[in-house]
């Protein structure tokens, strides 16, 4: 039989073939398979030889699955690296992530939908509505993410220019210079990604908005701070500091009705103790914050339904915000 010019790459054809057209609902059969290979590569195969690939397949680790119905023989692809559902849980994160721009939100579901059949790929090009998305313009970012990750596994501080946004709708530098920090770990709160670092002017633990980086370089200095992270708990610190907004970190005990349990659960985890108050219909628990604006506007949302009793100073500090809020008004 004659050979076509593609030949070297049947196998690799073979595959492309069986990943695209097959799933668990659609098959092909044999003759099926030789009319394809010869119809969009220019591959000709006889039976015998085409056993032998798809055993090849499967060595490489394809699964390559035959079904006997009556006398016919169909092939098709059975698991994947990916199951179609956690494929969709994917896309769907994707989409709605407000740290992903519009355009690397379309090339990563182009690639996504290149893991699986045609059949299947036509279930992942969905649109998931999310209220008042905004997608982040910064398409820089995932150089930076590669630069700190790069640090991270270097052991090396890291310099860069950080930015605030002001009225004219620019983002501008928040002070002259740079700023210098060890980089520790990433993490995304709040619909942003975060750099935790060691701020050893501060002598402390600081978050960063990773959108708002820029210019940012490996600097040949070890990184310092690592006694400060040897027992971080990062996801204490994302539920302390509200929105990722820092403060003063301050114990705070909370009187709440039984009915918000949910709403402290959702804030501050399973961890939190929870004891019956005095007063009917009300709880308490002592969690750890960081005072700021976000933490008042979270209790002010809840009304009477969160209060603070204690420490005094904090709740003369949310009478103050109250009251100011209050003269705004008059």
């Amino acid at each position: 039989m004659p050979k076509g010019a593609n030949q070297k790459l049947k196998l690799y054809y073979l595959a492309k073939l069986m990943v695209k057209e097959t799933d668990d609902d659609h098959y092909l059969t044999m003759p099926q398979i030789r009319e394809l290979l010869t119809e969009r590569y220019g591959i000709t195969a006889d039976r015998k030889s085409l056993y032998d690939d798809m055993e090849a397949l499967r060595t490489l680790g394809i699964d390559v699955m035959m079904e006997q119905v009556g006398k016919n023989y169909f092939y098709h692809v059975g698991s994947k690296h990916f199951e179609i559902a956690e494929l969709k849980l994917l896309v769907d994160a994707i989409q709605s992530s407000k740290f992903i721009t519009e355009r690397k939100s379309n090339e990563l579901i182009k690639k996504l939908t290149g893991l699986v059949s045609e059949y299947e790929a036509s279930q992942l090009k969905r649109q998931v509505e999310v209220q008042g998305r905004i997608k982040t313009m910064n398409e820089s970012i995932y150089y930076i993410v590669d630069e700190i990750h790069t640090a991270i596994s270097t052991n090396k501080r890291i310099r860069f220019e950080y930015l605030k946004w002001n009225l004219n709708k620019e983002l501008v530098p928040r002070k002259e210079g740079f700023y210098e920090v060890s980089p520790w770990a990433l993490t995304w709160d709040d619909e942003n990604y975060y750099l935790i670092a060691f701020d050893a002017e501060a002598d402390k633990i600081k978050h960063y908005r990773v959108d708002k980086m820029r210019n940012i370089d490996l600097l040949a200095d070890k990184r310092l701070g690592k006694e400060h992270f040897k027992a971080f708990d990062m996801a204490a610190y994302s539920k302390m500091n509200f929105g990722m907004f820092g403060g003063k970190e301050t114990k705070v005990k909370l009187k709440f009705k039984n009915e918000l349990v949910g709403v402290l659960i959702d804030r501050f985890g399973k961890d939190i103790s929870i004891r019956r108050s005095d007063e009917n219909g009300y709880s308490v628990t002592s969690v750890d914050v960081a005072l700021s604006d976000q933490f008042f506007g979270w209790l002010f949302a809840l009304s009477d339904g969160v209060v603070i009793v204690s420490p005094d100073d904090v709740k003369e500090k949310y009478k103050e915000e109250l009251q100011r809020i209050i003269n705004g008004y008059n």
